[in-house]
């Protein structure tokens, strides 16, 4: 190879480096757990989002002035809108009411956490989850469902809005 070809090369090298580190990036994505809790009767989620999507996602909901490391109240803020985007039904298409109960910064992670009763009859869960998807149509937000012994999982991607999820007797 001639030092123009090495140059040309090196250069596309890195051209391809830079693209493939910036489409990397550009993979958002949100990982939330929802949990039967037997002792408490009361279904836990949390929601875990990476602290550099999150505070992208303030500054662009909130204005420039939003700050998710130092402000409470951006957090506060942030919280409020994955719980606007996040809903739960019963079997019958019965909205279960989710009560905030906090958020918490983790090492690279923004945590934001609420509870419902469980009712006592629930057979299925529908799940919608929309948060920063209308921000970034890229976004996928995995939700893991947690009841006894049994899990399961579905991706909120590219078109998906809501999933139903059968769930086992206790």
């Amino acid at each position: 190879m001639n030092r123009r070809s090495t140059l040309q090369y090196l250069a596309a090298v890195a051209g391809m480096t830079l693209v493939a580190g910036a489409a990397a990036h550009q993979a958002k994505e949100a990982v939330t757990r929802v949990l039967f809790n037997p002792r408490t009767g009361n279904i836990e989620i949390m929601h875990r989002f990476l602290i550099h999507d999150a505070e992208h996602a303030v500054r662009e909901i909130f204005g420039t002035e939003a700050d998710l490391l130092g402000s409470e109240a951006s957090r506060a803020q942030f919280a409020e809108h994955v719980g606007q985007r996040f809903r739960l039904a019963d079997q019958d298409g019965r909205t279960l009411t989710l009560s905030p109960v906090g958020h918490e910064i983790d090492g690279k992670y923004l945590w934001v956490y609420s509870e419902a009763p469980s009712p006592a009859d629930l057979t299925a869960l529908n799940v919608t989850h929309d948060a920063l998807r209308d921000l970034w149509p890229a976004q996928s937000n995995l939700v893991t469902v947690e009841r006894g012994d049994e899990s399961q999982s579905a991706l909120f991607a590219g078109g998906t809005n809501s999933v139903t999820l059968v769930l086992a007797n206790d």
